[in-house]
């Protein structure tokens, strides 16, 4: 019996020319796709397809909305918006593989559709089609949101600078070399005849630096195989390959009154040899990265007045992107991503449709656009990832014992190492998810997911001997030696089974209070020593309340509600599974974590007054933004977490959700709250775990103003914040 699917092949072969049958798919071969060209945002490009080992395009012929949900599902999004002809997204390259392509939409792939088949096409790339993708994103595709520069690796497949000497090669970064240009046939050099500063500015730009010095070294003489000449950039490009030049088919070709191209390049501050790499800009800069696993990427934030805010993805291409970059003293930009591809931000958002040329000192002197309510939300935050200089990091460090390549037992080669088996142990006293970020980074292993003070279990190696101890990291470094660490080691715990271990991970949670509703809900109540029997037993109480002449009497508590939300790539989870919470009788529910938040009231001086703490007795989604649901429940023992673009409500009117301020005088504070106090849970971002308020308290009342995420001010604002001389009357302005 003839199946439906090849009757309907056999009817259509009698009305469409037979060239359009050829529905044969790929044998044993991973079809791959992707969206390029510029102008564009994330979800929408000219529509590439790997295949057959070569990237190439798909003509416009016949080409309906059909097809392109077809490819949206291909590329990870539900549906297809739109598409576009007539390389709306500029002309592709290479290959056209398919022609005349009839879908009806429900096909799982591609080359399931009638068509040409693959290769045979009568187009040009001036036909290339395109597609505009609806912004959600199916289940199990993380890969999205990235805007990169896409290479012809049949021309250019890598750049890199060969050293001029053995001593260059020894210092890191290399910054002065010959450029040198692989490509199928193997390795070779640029003709400099006609080579310019711009030439060299792109290059550097790759390589990590920021910038180009004028004058370069020779190079030793030595026989050269040139196969590119008469290279001709702008200098704003952000890789070689998109410069202009003339390639020689005869990789014997000469550089007739020239030679090899040697470039020279600055590094940025943090990578300056003999300055050590915790220098810092020369100027404060009003531009910040945030929430990236590796240094030189992450969220774009720009300061604009007192406030850091966001930039909105609109028109996010390599020229902006590269801008960010080179002012934080890195190379051009490796990728430019919408989308909160790093997180969202919680602040304002500052910028949109940013349209550098690429030749500008910062993203602030490029063109762009305020920002209203309506144009753009948070998850339409831009990101960048920078091309960083190569530093071999990863080199001194490494994981055994793991089941897989991104966990293990941390070892470090030791220092001044006559030999590469000379490697020691970390000491795992006071070792948090901050130095597992530090370590994973220098590993090149992403985010941390979990940091173990204790690795019993991954007891694989005969390496034994702690190298380094006391280790204290910010969570910016980028390597462990740059963290704190003791000068002579001194371990408590001896023994390999106590050694520092890590587990990465490509993606992390992060938790960032809603500042404005703790400054809108915050009162005072004066609460009944009888209805506070519970809240004694979880010492969410000061300790006079045991000298109070129970059950008579009351407590004066600070009140607020807190909205914690998840703005990372990560749903944010207890860091013990539940047949390790602790079951608490008096108020009837499991605590996943014991402190997940500090309340401190603090004088003007720093000093803590009063304090409170909050255990996760229900960690869960109270609400998340639209087209998100919900996955974590505390009712009937459910799993507890946080949802990435969710949110974990505490109200003000339920227990331990205060600060007992039974004992505070009238006077002028602040109001601290530290989410994730003790870094039990990684995060991609920990400086944003801390709110803070003015606080003034006449004896009565209490009102809160300048309530913000601790890092969301400039230097200047913070300083003022802290100088906090109180309110002259009980209007807030």
């Amino acid at each position: 019996m003839c199946r439906p699917e090849y009757v309907v092949v056999m009817l259509a072969c009698l009305w469409l020319p037979s060239t359009l049958c050829q529905t044969s798919s790929p044998q044993h071969e991973q079809l791959k796709f992707r969206l390029a060209g510029y102008p564009r945002k994330h979800n929408e490009g000219r529509v590439e397809v790997f295949y057959s080992g070569e990237w190439g395009t798909i003509c416009d012929d016949d080409f309906t909305l059909s097809n392109a949900h077809v490819l949206c599902r291909h590329l990870g999004f539900v549906e297809a918006l739109s598409w576009s002809h007539s390389a709306k997204y500029g002309a592709g390259t290479g290959e056209i593989w398919l022609d005349n392509v009839m879908c009806s939409g429900s096909e799982t792939s591609i080359d399931k559709c009638l068509s040409r088949g693959w290769g045979n096409s009568d187009c040009t790339h001036e036909e290339d089609a395109g597609v505009i993708c609806k912004d959600e994103r199916l289940p199990g595709f993380l890969d999205s949101n990235i805007i990169e520069m896409q290479v012809d690796e049949n021309r250019m497949e890598k750049v890199r600078l060969r050293p001029l000497s053995a001593a260059h090669a020894a210092r890191m970064p290399v910054t002065e070399g010959v450029v040198e240009v692989k490509y199928k046939e193997g390795w070779s050099q640029i003709c400099n005849v006609g080579w310019t500063a711009r030439n060299s500015r792109v290059v550097c730009g790759m390589m990590g630096f920021p910038s180009e010095r004028i004058q370069a070294k020779k190079p030793n003489s030595h026989r050269s195989v040139y196969r590119i000449h008469s290279v001709a950039c702008s200098g704003n490009e952000a890789h070689l390959s998109a410069c202009t030049m003339e390639f020689s088919t005869n990789t014997s070709s000469a550089c007739p009154g020239g030679g090899p191209v040697v470039v020279s390049c600055v590094p940025g501050p943090q990578f300056s040899n003999g300055r050590g790499r915790k220098s810092k800009l020369n100027h404060v800069s009003k531009v910040r990265l945030k929430g990236g696993a590796k240094a030189g990427e992450g969220r774009v934030e720009v300061l604009k007045g007192s406030e850091w805010g966001t930039v909105c993805d609109d028109l996010w291409n390599l020229q902006s992107a590269s801008v960010v970059c080179r002012e934080l003293g890195f190379g051009t930009a490796k990728e430019a991503l919408t989308g909160a591809r790093m997180g969202q931000g919680m602040g304002p958002i500052h910028m949109n449709e940013v349209q550098c040329v690429g030749d500008e000192k910062s993203l602030l002197k490029c063109p762009h656009k305020s920002i209203t309510a309506e144009n753009c939300k948070h998850m339409e935050d831009a990101s960048v990832k920078c091309n960083i200089p190569y530093m071999g990091f990863e080199k001194t460090i490494r994981l055994t014992g793991g089941r897989t390549q991104l966990e293990g037992r941390v070892e470090l080669l030791a220092p001044n190492a006559s030999s590469l088996e000379q490697w020691g142990l970390i000491c795992g006293d006071g070792w948090t998810s901050r130095e597992a970020m530090v370590a994973c980074r220098q590993l090149g292993l992403g985010h941390a997911s979990s940091g173990l003070s204790e690795t019993w279990y991954w007891d694989s190696s005969n390496v034994t001997e702690m190298v380094m101890s006391g280790v204290k990291c910010r969570g910016d470094e980028m390597t462990l030696s740059d963290c704190q660490h003791h000068h002579v080691v001194s371990c408590k715990r001896a023994g390999a089974q106590f050694s520092a271990g890590v587990i990465c991970s490509d993606s992390a949670s992060d938790l960032v209070l809603n500042a404005p509703l703790v400054e809108k809900s915050v009162y005072i109540e004066d609460r009944p020593l009888h209805l506070l029997y519970c809240a004694a037993e979880e010492n969410c109480l000061s300790k006079s309340a045991v000298r109070a002449n129970w059950p008579y009497g009351h407590r004066r508590l600070l009140r607020f509600s807190s909205e914690i939300h998840n703005v990372g790539r990560a749903d944010f989870r207890p860091r013990l599974g539940r047949h390790s919470w602790v079951w608490h009788e008096c108020h009837r529910h499991y605590h996943s974590m014991d402190i997940f938040t500090h309340y401190d009231l603090l004088d003007l001086n720093g000093t803590k007054v009063a304090d409170g703490h909050k255990a996760s007795f229900c960690l869960e989604d109270t609400d998340c933004h639209e087209g998100i649901s919900k996955r974590y429940e505390c009712a009937n023992f459910g799993e507890q977490g946080i949802t990435v673009g969710c949110w974990d409500t505490y109200r003000h009117d339920i227990d331990c959700q205060w600060i007992d301020i039974t004992d505070v005088k009238p006077g002028n504070y602040i109001l601290q709250v530290v989410l994730n106090p003790n870094f039990e849970v990684a995060e991609s971002d920990f400086t944003n775990n801390a709110m803070r308020c003015n606080c003034k308290y006449d004896g009565n009342r209490i009102w809160l103003h300048k309530c913000h995420i601790g890092d969301s001010y400039s230097e200047e604002a913070e300083k003022q914040f802290e100088l906090y001389p109180g309110q002259l009357n009980n209007k807030i302005s």
